[in-house]
């Protein structure tokens, strides 16, 4: 009889044991959820909860605009905000069915709109907002305020605007959807967009059970930061200019397309960076080719060619290793490894000298002048003069060129090839802004395209010039240039010239590499013309280039005459005096 009390006994203290662990369970579990309901969750409730209680609104940061140069003091409009008015209908205003056919009725004669579409907004009684039509016309604003009519709105939405059309597309870039972003897209745009874009604010107040603002309340503002408004160096009228002469020079040689870039040589300036084929960033939406939104003056590398003798004699030069003076026999051929480099024109021109190659522009020449020099000083002058490494101007995409074949110094044939431009690549950037280190004394500059950024509340950053690096001594510079002038009074740059100015440059008609290697296209060249003028003081440095032209094989039946009209344009529109020791 004990024993089964005893065991009565314990059967009951297991029954409690385990009733107490179910209720400490049980109490854990709501102590947890209390926990995660009022701590971790209550930013999610209070929201909740704010929302049913208070109405919020975001204040939109009106976009900062983009100017270029319009003149010596002026400026013009590149992109700027626009306000597009818009016709919205009210439905749950509109009760009276009597009252729907006429608002149908007027509104489908104003618009030019099928009835079935307005019907079918009416049809949502509920709504408050059902927008008919975007980007009304002057007119269809007036005829539909003189209705009157309840729940008929008008209101405006801002929008991105570009007055040039298609002026300086590809430098401006546009504002567009990126995924769920609505944003810069290329261009400055795109680059600069967080200063642009400014910050929104927000609007909180309380609102009644119906869902009405309470005007007695206070409100709760977060000040928008509007965007910061970007002033360029490119000028209106230069760049409107260079875009005339490229788009006639491309379609006169039925050309692939082209690049233009119009460079002060002694800030680092961009007065013009125009290319073909271009678009209009108002209605991007309707471009095929995505490819046409980059920037080729900036993204596109190509192996240059001639144009880059300039470079190969300036460094032997400004290593004591010729002179402009200097004499080699010219054979017309160079042999090495089993290959044979020939002069463009397949011929021996035997003495030369080292003008008389840049004239002539013989490849034959450069070499002679590369093994003179080295391979490991001329891969030091080119990276020097900027080749292989971005600019750092303030655009995307920016493509830092090719110079791989130079980094085994052992492999004598790449070296000859790079001295003539071939299998190294550089984008026109690149080359214009080597150029004018060759204007501007020996020294480097940064290529630059701002020049000042005005805040909203007044304050202004003005972007200074900055030299990057000496290049060559300044003597080794005037040399260049009066070598450079020689080609275009000499040689093979004559249509290049500008009557009454001394004016510099060099020709280049580059081969062009097969897609996957495998040696060059047939048939397909490009051809660049670089040139600097005045010469004893340059003010500008100008590239032409002129992708495939059908109708001609060299860059000095393409690129050099669009040089010459670019110069011209530019010498009379900054009033420069004309030089005494011209042809």
């Amino acid at each position: 009889m004990k024993k089964t009390t005893r065991n009565n006994s314990l059967v009951g203290s297991q029954r409690i044991y385990i009733l107490t662990a179910v209720i400490a369970i049980l109490a854990g579990i709501i102590l947890a959820r209390l926990y995660v309901l009022q701590v971790l969750a209550f930013p999610k409730y209070r929201a909740l909860a704010e929302g049913q209680h208070y109405a919020f609104s975001e204040l939109t940061a009106k976009r900062g605009e983009i100017f270029l140069k319009n003149g010596k003091d002026g400026e013009y409009p590149l992109a700027v905000n626009k306000e597009y008015p818009f016709v919205y209908l009210e439905p749950r205003r509109i009760k009276n069915d009597e009252n729907k056919e006429k608002i149908t009725e007027k509104l489908s004669e104003i618009l030019k709109i099928n009835r079935a579409e307005i019907e079918k907004k009416l049809a949502d009684s509920r709504s408050m907002f059902k927008i008919v039509k975007k980007k009304l016309s002057k007119d269809e604003v007036e005829k539909i305020k003189k209705l009157k009519m309840k729940g008929v709105k008008i209101s405006a939405e801002t929008r991105r605007y570009y007055p040039g059309n298609k002026l300086a597309s590809q430098v401006v870039g546009f504002v567009g959807w990126n995924g769920k972003k609505f944003c810069g897209r290329y261009g400055l745009e795109a680059w600069w967009d967080k200063e642009l874009r400014g910050k929104n604010g927000s609007l909180k107040q309380e609102r009644d059970s119906a869902g009405r603002w309470m005007s007695i309340t206070d409100r709760d503002i977060v000040s928008a930061q509007d965007g910061a408004n970007l002033y360029l160096t490119i000028d209106n009228a230069v760049q409107y200019e260079v875009e005339k002469i490229l788009d006639k020079t491309v379609e006169k040689h039925q050309a692939d397309g082209g690049t233009i870039v119009v460079q002060d040589p002694t800030t680092g300036k961009i007065l013009a960076m125009a290319n073909y084929p271009d678009f209009n960033p108002n209605e991007y939406g309707k471009v095929e080719d995505m490819s046409v939104f980059s920037n080729p003056a900036v993204s596109s590398a190509y192996e240059p060619g001639s144009v880059f003798k300039t470079f190969t004699l300036a460094t032997g030069i400004d290593l004591g290793v010729i002179s402009p003076d200097t004499t080699y026999v010219d054979t017309g051929v160079v042999k090495k490894s089993g290959y044979e480099i020939r002069n463009s024109d397949e011929k021996g021109h035997g003495k030369q000298t080292m003008t008389q190659v840049l004239e002539k522009s013989l490849n034959t020449g450069v070499i002679f002048a590369e093994k003179l020099i080295g391979n490991k000083r001329f891969a030091d002058y080119v990276k020097k003069f900027g080749f292989g490494e971005r600019t750092q101007i303030e655009l995307p995409d920016e493509s830092s060129g090719n110079i791989e074949n130079l980094k085994n110094t052992r492999r004598d044939l790449q070296f000859y090839t790079a001295s003539f431009g071939q299998g190294v690549t550089a984008t026109p950037l690149q080359l214009v802004d080597a150029y004018s280190a060759i204007a501007n004394g020996g020294k480097l500059m940064k290529p630059q395209i701002v020049e000042k950024i005005v805040y909203p509340n007044g304050k202004e950053t003005d972007i200074r010039p900055s030299e990057i690096r000496r290049v060559v001594k300044e003597s080794t510079a005037k040399q260049m240039r009066k070598m450079l002038e020689s080609v275009v009074v000499s040689g093979h740059g004559e249509r290049a010239a500008v009557p009454g100015y001394s004016v510099g440059g060099k020709t280049g008609t580059a081969q062009v590499a097969k897609k996957g290697g495998g040696g060059y296209q047939d048939n397909f060249t490009i051809g660049t013309f670089i040139g600097i003028a005045p010469i004893e003081k340059p003010r500008f440095t100008v590239l032409v280039k002129i992708i495939n032209p059908k109708d001609v094989q060299w860059a000095e039946s393409s690129a050099a005459p669009a040089f010459s009209e670019v110069m011209k344009f530019l010498l009379n529109y900054y009033d420069v005096k004309l030089t005494d020791n011209t042809k």
